[in-house]
């Protein structure tokens, strides 16, 4: 009978212990961290796309607007210093790498802006259907890229908040001691001034 006793006791200790420990976030910080670094592959993804559409977008404006070279150019050169700059999972902790990155992307974003709104002036470019494909792909690509950032903030403040919650600053402290916070996306400068509209 004592031997059942104890038995039971032991049984009963060790899945206390297991059911304990499960619920003590240990896996927390570490899946967090992974789901963070995912999508940032993702935002890395979606930024390399339109990255890929932008030489042909080119090719086709300058078929048809040869005379805005400087805008053009503008183009080639935001795109090839985006491209540049490379914020792989292990900088996600540094703020200033990520702000670089987000900065270049933000002058290739103008100088899409800039390369769309000279379309305007050419009508034969507007109707041509190899542009109308590629703006199209470069407006699905926009979209992709804002989803791509809010998963992105979302899962790094997920990740954040547990190294500074209960009962994952736990871990945090001791065992994932050298983790630090990410960085995440900020507004651009000036995106809290709406934009003037002239006509």
């Amino acid at each position: 009978m004592r031997n059942v006793i104890s038995r039971t006791c032991f049984a009963l200790t060790i899945i206390g212990f297991s059911l304990a420990l499960s619920s003590c976030g240990y896996n927390t910080i570490p899946t967090l961290q992974e789901q963070a670094k995912a999508r940032w592959s993702d935002v890395q993804n979606q930024y390399q796309r339109r990255a890929d559409l932008i030489p042909n977008l080119v090719s086709t404006v300058q078929g048809y607007a040869a005379q805005e070279k400087s805008v053009l150019t503008g183009v080639v050169e935001a795109r090839a210093k985006a491209t540049q700059i490379k914020v792989d999972a292990s900088d996600l902790t540094d703020p200033d790498k990520v702000k670089a990155f987000q900065d270049a992307q933000a002058q290739l974003t103008g100088a899409l802006g800039r390369l769309l709104a000279v379309s305007e002036n050419y009508p034969d470019l507007k109707s041509n259907a190899n542009f109308m494909a590629l703006q199209s792909q470069l407006e699905g690509t926009e979209n992709r890229i804002a989803v791509a950032r809010r998963d992105y903030i979302d899962a790094v403040r997920a990740f954040n908040t547990a190294l500074r919650t209960f009962p994952t600053i736990i871990w945090a402290k001791t065992a994932f001691s050298g983790e630090k916070p990410m960085a995440e996306f900020t507004a651009a400068t000036g995106a809290e001034t709406p934009p003037q509209v002239k006509f």
